[in-house]
């Protein structure tokens, strides 16, 4: 299962060694290289008698053996010098070719310019969801939210739920979800929602706690995982609380006294073509919902089936008189076209 596989464990990244390599070799080649201009300019002064900038000038062609002809003539000290010079110009040339090249090497095999390369991405990123914990639940979780056109960003410890997560074409950050740079790496602060199904309990309140400090607008779905973890998540800020083993039990005796009903329910919900399919909207001021009657939605193919009250619970089957106001959410029935269009509608 993703998430911390020991909650009082050290959580440990993966170094990314690549940059800190590769930049401190070309500080100490850039470093060569003008600690060689300066010698050969001060020698050429000496041995030569030339001026400042003609010395630079013959060190200069000398180091990169662009092969120009000299300054003026060289005596035997002048030409031995020249040789030096050459000599190791040609080193600091291979020297910089296998410095980059060996950077280059180790920043493809650390992963780093795939990290950055996701960073952008999830930098560009607006009413995402964050989901911490890739496991079973997890990933049916990013893939539903995928298949209704959302976009996910997954956060998980286990290098191995990182990969099948970026296998399958996930946005993936690899972290502790209870530390805000974590978080703020996956976009918290841009996202629409955050959903976490760690397999700990406590995890899962330290990342709805540091998640809400951060970004008080998100709606945040929390995993329960014990009995009596409900309260401890909803009092940490989640809005809704889930439990796997609860929701099973339900469904159980839901399929084992009325099969048909939960069956079509599914249907109802799922990515099919059934005919009709349920769906929640909200009336926004400007579109066609707002101002409209429960009876002119319905006349549209669009029918009412409740009202969620503003203190909680539903007024079922509202009337055809009952006129929507702007903030209401309802759930509604209709066919998938009908419902998208209602959905997506100015």
């Amino acid at each position: 299962m993703g998430g911390h596989p020991d909650p009082a464990a050290p959580l440990r990244r993966r170094p990314l060694i690549a940059a800190g390599f590769g930049a401190s070799h070309i500080r100490i080649w850039l470093a060569a290289v003008v600690a060689v201009a300066v010698l050969g300019t001060a020698g050429y002064v000496v041995i030569e008698r030339w001026s400042l900038l003609d010395a630079l000038y013959m060190t200069v062609i000398t180091i990169t053996t662009v092969g120009f002809r000299e300054v003026g003539p060289l005596g035997a000290a002048g030409h031995v010098w020249t040789m030096l010079l050459a000599v190791v110009g040609v080193g600091l040339l291979f020297g910089f070719v296998g410095v980059v090249a060996e950077s280059l090497i180790l920043e493809a095999t650390s992963g780093e310019r795939e990290a950055r390369r996701m960073a952008r991405t999830v930098e560009a990123l607006r009413g995402h969801f964050v989901l911490c914990g890739y496991g079973r639940v997890g990933s049916t979780v990013a893939r539903e939210l995928r298949h209704d056109g959302e976009d996910v960003v997954v956060i998980d410890v286990l290098p191995e739920s990182l990969e099948r997560a970026r296998a399958e074409g996930f946005l993936a950050v690899e972290g502790d979800a209870t530390r805000d740079e974590t978080l703020l790496a996956a976009g918290i602060e841009r996202a629409r929602g955050l959903i976490t199904t760690v397999d700990s309990d406590a995890n899962n309140v330290y990342v709805i706690l540091s998640a809400r400090a951060i970004n008080p607008r998100l709606f945040v779905v929390g995993r329960a995982n014990a009995a009596g973890a409900e309260a401890r998540l909803t009092q940490a800020g989640a809005d809704r609380v889930v439990s796997p083993y609860t929701m099973a039990g339900h469904r159980i005796a839901g399929l084992a006294m009325r099969p048909r009903v939960v069956d079509y329910i599914d249907a109802a919900l799922s990515h099919g073509e059934l005919a009709f399919s349920l769906e929640e909207v909200t009336a926004r001021d400007g579109d066609t919902i707002a101002g409209s009657t429960v009876g002119e939605l319905r006349d549209r193919g669009v029918y009412t089936l409740a009202i969620v009250r503003d203190e909680g619970g539903y007024s079922a089957n509202p009337g055809p008189d009952r006129r929507l106001v702007a903030g209401e959410t309802l759930i509604v029935s209709g066919s998938a076209a009908t419902l998208a269009a209602l959905r997506d509608g100015p």
